[in-house]
């Protein structure tokens, strides 16, 4: 065994084996204490490291050559001498140790120079100084650092220098990836709370005692302290006031608790998060308690190095090791934890699987499918397999490293090229989808792509990562930052290190073979985009697995940051009711100072005038009765109470029980698209290829036509097992079958699905669902899903696809028919409005790819487009239907899309493809020149195969429900993230927009002078529609806002597409602003949250991917159609209800304000109370509570007559029930019952 250690140098000193020196106290395992442990002491260290020991290199350890050999030729035996003569030289030595920075310390490793003596030069020369240092560290037990231990942890300076701003908004910040910070960034907490314990009580007294009805009474309660204006027990008017406020405060303390309980069941969301630990912390214990065990073996047995005989040759290992160029360990180890959202901190690695959400925002470090291979199979250290090992050093055939953007340095040469993508195409990065659906409203998934840095980096050296990002901002599709690989801190292989680090690297986490991307480059920097980020509350989408970091937490993320503040919501009945307690008061005054002048303002019994008026006052304050609040949020709670018990509405919550009145006076509804109005689920409905088209149960001759056209004659045959289709062997299985118009209609209707089989950018993933293997499609359009689904349904199913190549399988026979190679992709951009590919057919299925495939001749190649009328009209040969059926489907809501093939010659792909090589090799407007050279060659006349129509399913009953809120006065504005191809369509098949109103379309407007100019038509319409876009409609807020909000608010629809959340949000508060109306906001996504929060009325619906909206708004549904009865019934009954009640108790009050009143002219004019203390309370509370809140059950109409007429809720948005009018009639009422009855009583 010791031969496999050995190492002689021709002229090497003596060992200390042949040193028979009695003197020696210089221990080598003081020194090294791992290299020296005892096999026999410690069985289960040794054949540990003797498995993981090969291809670790020993790259930070000093040469004992430096140390034995350092006085020249001196024996060992001389150590001793001088004991006590060189103090500073051992204290500069410690210090050294201590300090590690410094180039020359002892304990500084991070140079990696294996020749680097242990001493400085001032050391390393003279006798007495390394004898007395020596003998002194031998005598003392102190040690140096092992010189198998990692190099002294430094702080790194970007940290520190971060570290003070990183909590601030107005300063970038540094993430040490995976490492513990010092610094504190906010908690990565959801709040929909609206108070803290600390701003509870004043914000609720401030909002409380702003209505004046309150601070009346606090005043005059106030009032009672005065001994001459005390009128019966204090407590009277003390109680009454804390009971309104103990029963306020007491509803808005539950309704936050209930906020705060939904927000808490969101933050415990547990994600799996990967905890990295530094291999020499990590050991530190281990390390500690094996010196421990060795040195006191060693005292028992003697410290000379002769009677050990455990390493015989360690000089000779030492300096083998040094020079060693195996693999070097990994940073760090890490493992597996779950951990709440709320617990979530910045530099936290996540591992994310598909369909969760995101719950902060993250850089994404990796991307890897879930059948790939584990880490034991791709060098893991902890593998039992040291053949395999073995056999990953000693491969010679390596291939060269990849060039420098794929995140290695030239001069490393991996082992292997594994494959880290989605995909099967080592070419591709590190791929992951996501739906942002609930961020930014728009519907097509985004294509998300790891570093190349780390995409290719074991997962063990990610601690090595600095990532640099700027301060938290609100704009979500815009980041920019840089990623850095710090170079190694070198550290060697350990023994020790080894059993600590088993168990902890997760297995299920690919790591690379490759030596040279494992432990990459010394140093390594990239820049990091919008591409390379996930924002909070987006989801993945994709079938693979994500590593990712934590970079913004909590409010700094962009989804808090594009969300307003929770504020209180008071209703219009309440600011109303403010109003006439304001008339009631003054009236007040006024009876007080009529009556005081009756007397002529004389004092009576030493009483002033003015205190006179002052008891006046309390006496009549009934008047403003202090139990109207009370009734009024005892009847709010009894309404909300009916609404979430109505089985017609199940599942809906009332969260904010103060504006259930509201519901009956809006006039203006801001809905969201996506999740909203429609599904996000697309379904192909109808294509037309020129002469009939297909829909519903027509679908089933498609079917016919597909089967007929990849049939291969004769079946049975060996060589038909192996033929694929063609668009020209397609073709030929119709020639012998119909009529020549069927014939015709055949080949065109299999062109057209071969074209929209292959004319996309979905890939194929197989999943495990119940022990069941289930194919799913992920892309970034749904609208490319519903196709390639619609395909398969017809007989054609997309079995694989990567970069390279794509096969389509029959769905009935099971074989291979279509075998293409993808030579160019054209991808969909919101500019070019199309989207195109081209494609080389195979023959056989026995064909592979080989070689330079632009040389191949044989083969067919098409050149397949899709894309909008609008700009594939120019594009396809002349016809006379095209225009026609694509207006005919866009009526019916229907999102269209024009089919083209070209058919080129290996001569007119080859001079194409050298054009297009060249434009993309220009440095000045290289995306026009590409897209010049493609509209050249393949852009002209193209032979139109026909047009789909894709829906986007609609919510279940939104049509009637829209109907039915136009017909009720409402105005429906629909704000969207959405592109406006996608908004009109919806629109349309919504019937937000009829049949034949306009809509006028603004869109890309960027000039100021042009804006009033794009609206001034409206002026002449005023029955159309308007369709605006995000950029436009900011234009338009921020140069001419009020021009643009007073013609927008009198259009009957108005819709907004690539809004922003701010943007929805502002429009929110400006159509508030300038209308003074109520408006209600209604969204199920996080990007909906400003937007609710700024409503008057707030409508959130539990979504599919998330209950952000819900938990933040007034009042949760869980369908669109819910918002009909919502508004029409219980808002009506909410209304009218309230209207009533609150009329009925300010009747009551001035009833027996009154009978004050006469009482008081009774009595010559006198202030004598004619109830006072509790029975004046019991009045107003228990003695007439029946018969005021048996109103809260009134009901003026049945339901089925308020949805029928929905007319009958223009009368609530006029305010009719409560108004000025309905007032004084109440008012009058109220004087001829208070003199009738308090006069009769006062003549009897």
């Amino acid at each position: 065994m010791s031969a496999a250690y050995q190492y002689h140098e021709p002229n090497a000193p003596d060992s200390p084996r042949d040193d028979q020196d009695s003197d020696l106290d210089l221990d080598l395992e003081e020194l090294d204490p791992v290299t020296s442990i005892n096999p026999r002491a410690s069985p289960a260290v040794r054949p540990s490291r003797e498995k993981s020991r090969v291809g670790q290199e020993r790259a930070g350890r000093i040469p004992l050559r430096n140390l034995r050999h350092g006085g020249g030729s001196r024996g060992y035996g001389r150590l001793r001498k001088n004991l006590n003569a060189q103090d500073e030289d051992l204290e500069g030595l410690l210090n050294a140790e201590e300090e590690g920075a410094k180039p020359d310390s002892a304990g500084s490793s991070g140079t990696g120079n294996d020749d680097t003596p242990l001493l400085s030069s001032r050391f390393k020369r003279g006798p007495p100084v390394h004898q007395s240092t020596f003998s002194r560290l031998g005598s003392s037990l102190t040690r140096l650092p092992g010189f198998r231990s990692s190099s002294p942890q430094h702080a790194d300076p970007q940290i520190d220098a971060g570290a003070e701003g990183d909590h601030s908004l107005t300063s970038t910040r540094t993430v040490s990836v995976g490492l513990p910070r010092s610094s504190r960034f906010p908690p990565n907490t959801v709040s929909n709370a609206k108070y803290t314990p600390v701003s509870f009580l004043p914000r609720t007294l401030y909002n409380e005692f702003s209505f004046f009805f309150n601070m009346y009474f606090l005043l005059v309660a106030l009032s009672q302290i005065i001994p001459a204006l005390r009128i019966g027990y204090i407590s009277t008017y003390v109680v009454p006031l804390a009971f309104v406020l103990a029963i306020t405060l007491g509803k808005e303390a539950l309704d936050d608790i209930a906020r705060r309980r939904r927000d808490a069941e969101a933050n415990s969301e547990g994600y799996t998060v990967l905890k990295f630990e530094d291999i020499a912390n990590g050991s530190k214990a281990k390390d500690k308690a094996a010196r421990q065990s060795q040195s006191k073996r060693s005292k028992g047995k003697g410290r000379k190095l002769s009677n050990r005989g455990v390493r015989p040759t360690d000089i000779e290992e030492e300096e083998r090791a040094t020079r060693s160029d195996g693999q070097k360990s990994p940073t760090s180890i890490f493992r597996d934890t779950v951990t709440k959202s709320r617990d979530l901190k910045v530099e936290d690695v996540l591992k994310l699987g598909k369909d969760q959400r995101v719950p902060a925002d993250v850089i994404i470090l990796k991307s890897y499918t879930n059948d790939m291979p584990t880490a034991e199979h791709f060098g893991n250290t902890h593998s039992n397999s040291p053949q395999r090992e073995e056999s990953n050093l000693l491969d010679t055939d390596a291939p060269a490293a990849p060039e420098a953007g794929e995140g290695l340095q030239a001069g490393f040469q991996p082992s292997t090229l594994k494959n880290m993508t989605t995909s099967d195409d080592p070419s591709s990065g590190g791929e992951a989808f996501i739906r942002t659906d609930q961020l930014d409203g728009e519907t097509d998934w985004k294509l998300r792509l790891a570093s190349p840095l780390t995409q290719s980096l074991d997962v063990r050296e990610y601690t090595r990562l600095r990532i640099t990002a700027g301060k938290p901002d609100k704009e979500v599709n815009e980041f920019v930052g840089t990623m850095e690989l710090l170079p190694r801190t070198f550290q060697t292989y350990d023994a020790l290190t080894a059993a600590t680090t088993e168990g902890f690297s997760s297995v299920d986490i690919p790591q690379t073979d490759n030596p040279a991307s494992k432990f990459a480059p010394a140093s390594n920097s990239s820049s990091l985009t919008i591409d390379n980020t996930a924002w909070a509350n987006t989801v993945l989408a994709s079938s693979s697995t994500v590593l990712a970091v934590v970079v913004y937490t909590g409010p700094q993320t962009r989804q808090a940051l594009s969300t307003s503040p929770s504020r209180s919501k008071t209703g219009l009945l309440e600011n109303e009711i403010n109003s006439l307690t304001k008339i009631l008061c003054f009236l007040t005054l006024t009876l007080s100072f009529v009556l005081v002048a009756l007397e002529g303002f004389e004092s009576k019994d030493g009483r002033k005038w003015y205190v006179a008026v002052m008891r006046f006052l309390i006496l009549f304050s009934t008047i403003v009765p202090i139990s109207l609040r009370v009734n009024l949020d005892m009847g709010k709670s009894v309404y909300a109470w009916f609404i979430e018990k109505d089985q017609g509405i199940p599942g809906t919550v009332v969260r904010t029980s103060t504006i259930p009145e509201d519901l009956g006076r809006v006039e203006y509804l801001l809905s969201d698209k996506t999740g909203t109005l429609t599904q996000n689920e697309m379904e192909l409905k109808k294509i037309h290829v020129g002469t009939v088209s297909y829909a519903n149960e027509a679908m089933d001759e498609v079917s016919t036509y597909v089967r007929q056209g990849i049939a291969v004659q004769p079946l049975g045959s060996e060589a038909s097992a192996t033929t694929l289709i063609t668009p020209s062997s397609a073709a030929n299985n119709f020639s012998t079958s119909g009529t020549r118009t069927r014939r015709e209609i055949g080949v065109r209707v299999l062109s057209l699905v071969l074209a929209l089989a292959l004319c996309h950018n979905v890939t194929p993933t197989t999943e495990e669902v119940d022990g069941q293997s289930i194919t799913t499609y992920q892309a970034s359009s749904p609208d490319e899903i519903a196709i390639v689904r619609w395909t398969e349904a017809v007989g054609l199913r997309l079995l694989h696809r990567d970069r390279k190549t794509l096969t389509l399988q029959s769905v009935d026979t099971g074989r291979i028919v279509v075998r293409v190679q993808i030579l160019n992709v054209f991808p969909f951009t919101s500019d070019s409005k199309r989207m195109g590919v081209v494609v080389r057919f195979l023959n056989r299925s026995s064909e592979n790819f080989s070689g330079d495939q632009g040389d191949r001749t044989d083969g067919e190649i098409c050149f397949f487009q899709k894309g909008a009328d609008t700009v594939m009209t120019s594009i396809v040969a002349s016809n006379d239907w095209l225009d026609e059926e694509t207006a005919n489907m866009a009526r019916e809501g229907l999102r269209t899309l024009v089919v083209g093939r070209k058919r080129l010659s290996p001569q007119q792909y080859q001079s194409f493809s050298s054009d297009y090589t060249q434009a993309s090799l220009s440095f000045q407007g290289r995306d026009a020149s590409m897209a010049s050279v493609v509209a050249n060659h393949l852009e002209r006349d193209l032979e139109l195969l026909g047009v789909t129509g894709v829906e986007d399913k609609l919510q279940k009953d939104v049509k009637p429900s829209l109907e039915l809120l136009r017909n009720a006065g409402i105005k429906i504005w629909m704000l969207t993230g959405d592109k406006p191809e996608t908004a009109r369509c919806v629109a349309v098949s919504a019937r937000l927009v009829s049949r034949n109103q306009s809509i006028h379309t603004i869109t890309k407007l960027k000039r100021k002078d042009l804006a009033l100019d794009a609206i001034s038509l409206l002026h002449s319409q005023p029955n159309s529609c308007l369709l605006i876009d995000g950029e436009s409609l900011q234009l338009f807020l921020t140069h001419h806002q009020d021009a643009f909000i007073e013609m927008a608010v009198r259009l009957p629809a108005v819709i907004a597409c690539r809004c922003s959340p701010t943007q929805k949000a502002d429009v929110a508060r400006l159509i508030k602003t300038h209308t003074r109306k109520r408006i209600c906001c209604i969204g199920d996504g996080g990007n909906d949250v400003s937007m609710i929060q700024a409503a008057d009325v707030g409508v959130g619906i539990v979504g599919k991917e998330g209950r952000q909206a819900s938990l933040a708004a007034d009042f949760s549904i869980t369908a669109f159609s819910h918002l009909t009865k919502l508004l029409v019934w219980h808002g009506r009954n909410s209304y009218k209800r309230s209207a009533k009640l609150a009329q009925f108790v300010i009747h009551r009050g001035l009833l027996i304000s009154v009978c004050q009143t006469v009482f008081s002219i009774a009595a010559h004019f006198e202030p004598i109370a004619l109830y006072r203390d509790w029975l004046l309370v019991g009045y107003a509370t228990l003695y007439t509570m029946t018969p005021v809140f048996s109103l809260v059950l009134d009901r003026d109409v049945d339901e089925g007559l308020a949805t029928l007429y929905p007319e009958l809720y223009k009368e609530l948005t006029e305010g009719r029930s409560l108004s000025y009018r309905t007032f004084f009639v109440w008012l009058a009422v109220s004087v001829y019952q208070g003199c009738a009855i308090q006069g009769l009583s006062q003549l009897l």
